[in-house]
């Protein structure tokens, strides 16, 4: 917890802070559901009291210090850490599709109208539709959009509202970027570092997560930084598995104390994502209901963790009525075994007091 930015960390403050807390943690998803503010804000203000909503769009479009891309969703992406975007890229330019069947020659229009109007959006792409849509219904220009963008001929320049704004890479990308594409050894030494650096300690499994092309790559690199050093292997008690750290993370680890710290995680934070890790670490069995039937939900629709210092001591289901100011608890609930003390539940009432006004509420609710 302390390597996610959750225990004992600090970042600083204002829009440097937010880009370091992107480029230690490698990435921060992105997510449209916004019944809490957004995953991509959520996760930044836990790790960032002071942060505000803009600090992300100024990055992305005017520092030019982050990018948009895909990680194991759609994220935002250090700009530092480019060139290993470029690897997944180029199988979607040896004919990869993303979700759906190609059209070429839409594609061809479509870049080329970008590349002599400038930056355009989807809805500048008229298409008539017969009937009522869904979201993976997408208007044809909208699926050509998004594989140049897996391609990486198309970027994100910007987002107007929440909508993208797509240029063509040369215009967006800044002259000095390393552009040069990584060997298969350099990605896994880079997705082995950045996990080790955001976790504190990984297994082999969560580093190759999602990354089937890589799996020996990154068993061979793993024994590599072993033998020299830079990692060691370390066993948690009671657990089977072999994980990896570093030296100077376990000195670290040593001096870390517990200061009282809460934090309402978003389902799509960093610390929560890999939920199977989570679960055999911390003894939390956590799973986002919204895709879940309502009658068989446990906890409710959106309900976020609730982490005490390194702990997962509860969940609850909010609901922020930003036209009414109003912020809802519709369900609690803690973990069997965890009882709250006074000093606990101080602590949470002041963090929900913050998360409120952070969504843009003034008024709290319990509806339980």
């Amino acid at each position: 917890m302390h390597y996610q930015g959750l225990l004992n960390s600090n970042f600083g403050k204002g829009k440097n802070g937010a880009l370091k807390v992107v480029e230690h943690l490698g990435y921060i998803q992105i997510d449209t559901l916004s019944v809490v503010a957004r995953a991509h804000h959520h996760t930044l203000w836990n790790r960032l009291p002071d942060y505000q909503e803009f600090y992300l769009n100024e990055l992305l479009e005017k520092d030019k210090t982050i990018f948009e891309y895909w990680s194991h969703a759609a994220s935002y992406l250090p700009m530092c850490d480019y060139r290993f975007s470029l690897p997944r890229k180029q199988h979607y330019i040896e004919g990869k599709s993303h979700w759906f069947d190609q059209d070429k020659k839409l594609n061809s229009y479509v870049l080329d109208r970008i590349k002599a109007e400038g930056p355009l959006q989807s809805k500048d792409f008229e298409h008539v539709r017969n009937t009522p849509g869904n979201w993976y219904e997408w208007k044809p220009a909208k699926k050509a959009l998004e594989q140049l963008f897996m391609e990486g001929k198309l970027m994100v320049a910007k987002r107007q509202g929440f909508q993208k704004v797509y240029d063509i890479t040369e215009r967006v990308l800044p002259k000095s970027v390393d552009t040069s594409t990584p060997t298969e050894k350099e990605n896994a030494a880079h997705l082995i570092k950045r996990a080790v650096r955001a976790n504190g300690l990984v297994e082999e499994k969560e580093i190759a997560y999602l990354q089937p092309k890589l799996k020996t790559a990154i068993k061979n690199e793993l024994q590599n930084l072993v033998e020299s050093g830079f990692l060691i292997e370390i066993k948690v008690e009671n657990k089977s598995e072999t994980y990896f750290s570093t030296p100077e993370q376990l000195t670290v680890l040593n001096t870390l104390k517990t200061s009282g710290e809460i934090h309402f995680l978003s389902p799509f934070d960093n610390a929560i994502i890999q939920r199977k890790r989570v679960q055999n670490l911390f003894n939390f069995d956590y799973q986002i209901e919204c895709y879940v039937p309502e009658a068989k939900r446990k906890f409710g629709y959106f309900c976020l963790p609730i982490l005490y210092n390194n702990q997962f001591v509860g969940r609850f289901d909010p609901k922020a009525d930003r036209k009414t100011k109003t912020f809802y608890i519709k369900q609690l609930h803690f973990e069997k075994g965890f009882k709250p003390t006074q000093n606990f539940e101080t602590l949470f009432n002041e963090k929900l007091n913050t998360f409120a006004k952070f969504n843009g509420c003034e008024k709290i609710i319990h509806l339980t």
